[in-house]
């Protein structure tokens, strides 16, 4: 005895299994990534500022750090045992660069990169309180979003910078975590 179906639920089991196959193909063959669109691009840049500071500290005597002043003395016995007999043991005070502060210059596409000139204090020579320019740090950067409103920022150098321009959309491999991978974006119109 044959079992017969009727036709609409052979139709309707049939669109089933072809809509699971598509999406399974779009899944497995379709492109990778996030589909992503530029809406913005920005600039930074940034300089530490460092100031001459007077810092204190003791070390043994014949082991100062160079340019140690105000130094006093006092003979004691090494307490780890790598001195067999009492040595000279001193407290001093050095001059040392440390980090002060950050000066930052911020734009977008429509403002030329600049480098900020902050004014510098000064002190007279060997004394605590000059400030000077250290490591400077160039920031290039742009922001996508895709369909649902999340959004990344990507630094790029600033040749590709400057050729990107907002609205220009992108596939964009993001991972289970929400971390965009930047560097393996490419153009898409999908």
């Amino acid at each position: 005895m044959r079992l017969r179906f009727p036709r609409l639920r052979v139709l309707v089991l049939v669109a089933m299994v072809v809509a699971a196959l598509a999406i399974v193909g779009w899944w497995a063959f379709g492109p990778s990534g996030v589909a992503v669109e530029l809406t913005k691009r920005s600039w930074r840049m940034e300089i530490i500022v460092e100031r001459l500071r007077s810092e204190s500290g003791s070390d043994w005597c014949d082991e100062l750090p160079e340019g140690a002043f105000d130094i006093s003395r006092r003979t004691i016995a090494d307490p780890t045992g790598k001195r067999a007999e009492p040595s000279e043991h001193c407290r001093y005070n050095v001059l040392a660069w440390r980090r002060s502060w950050i000066v930052k210059n911020e734009g977008g596409p429509e403002d030329r990169p600049d480098w900020p000139r902050p004014p510098l204090r000064v002190a007279p020579p060997g004394q605590p309180g000059s400030e000077r320019l250290s490591k400077r740090e160039a920031y290039f950067e742009i922001e996508l979003r895709d369909r649902e409103d999340h959004a990344w920022v990507c630094r790029v150098d600033p040749e590709h910078w400057k050729q990107l321009r907002v609205g220009m959309r992108f596939r964009m491999p993001v991972d289970r975590f929400g971390t965009a991978n930047c560097p393996a974006m490419y153009p898409s119109n999908i």
